[in-house]
């Protein structure tokens, strides 16, 4: 099955904008200094952050594609999905869109890591790292959750890709660490200018993502639940 590019893209820029977001970023930048300050060699400080972002993508790619192949074996809900996939999307992308926005805040937070177990991985060096890169994935905010379950599975499962888009999220999800990665190895003082940088980006990455979101799910409301012709 090929897929259109539009989709592949839209999974990458999704990973991309999960990986900026605030809690994301401060974490991967927490963890990459942590990782990087007791390696002597810009090189080695590279290699633990590339191990350290596949270690991130990997687990952003392999949950999606279990989530969203578990779906696909349960034929009724498959059934179901597709069937009735398009009218189901149009109020998630709106719910997505309003979060994104800032117009809804929603305050949780889940994680599976302990600042002990994150020290251990920490201090096992680069191997280390990518352990740690698995573990800090599967901590969710309100902002990386809606951009992961509300719009990266739906879009998944609505193209029937349950490898392709979810590995393409995860690629996704690991370039800015990687960037992070070689500016911590050219210097920290590169991070700190980075950093501010790309939280300015993010904020409107953020909001034209939202705005976007709530053009499209309305369309679709439009089209396929009202049955409006446009």
């Amino acid at each position: 099955m090929i897929l259109p590019a539009t989709a592949v893209l839209t999974a990458v820029w999704l990973g991309i904008l999960t990986s900026i977001s605030p809690c994301p970023l401060a974490t991967n930048v927490a963890a990459m200094s942590f990782i990087g300050k007791d390696l002597s060699s810009p090189r080695r400080v590279l290699l633990t952050g590339v191990l350290y972002t596949l270690g991130r993508s990997l687990a952003y790619a392999v949950l999606a594609a279990l989530l969203i192949a578990s779906v696909f074996a349960i034929p009724d809900l498959s059934f179901w999905l597709s069937t009735y996939m398009n009218q189901f999307l149009g109020p998630v992308l709106i719910a997505v869109g309003i979060v994104l926005l800032g117009f809804v805040h929603i305050n949780f937070a889940t994680s599976c890591v302990s600042d002990k177990a994150g020290e251990r991985f920490g201090r096992s060096g680069s191997w280390g790292a990518g352990l740690l890169g698995i573990l800090f994935a599967l901590s969710f905010c309100p902002v990386s959750a809606a951009l992961f379950f509300g719009s990266l599975l739906p879009l998944a499962i609505k193209n029937g890709s349950s490898v392709l888009l979810p590995s393409a999220y995860g690629a996704g999800t690991g370039v800015p660490v990687f960037v992070f990665a070689v500016l911590i190895a050219l210097g920290a003082q590169w991070v700190s200018k980075a950093f501010q940088k790309l939280v300015q980006f993010e904020k409107w990455a953020r909001r034209l993502t939202g705005a976007i979101f709530v053009i499209v799910g309305t369309r679709y409301c439009l089209i396929y639940i009202f049955e409006v012709q446009l």
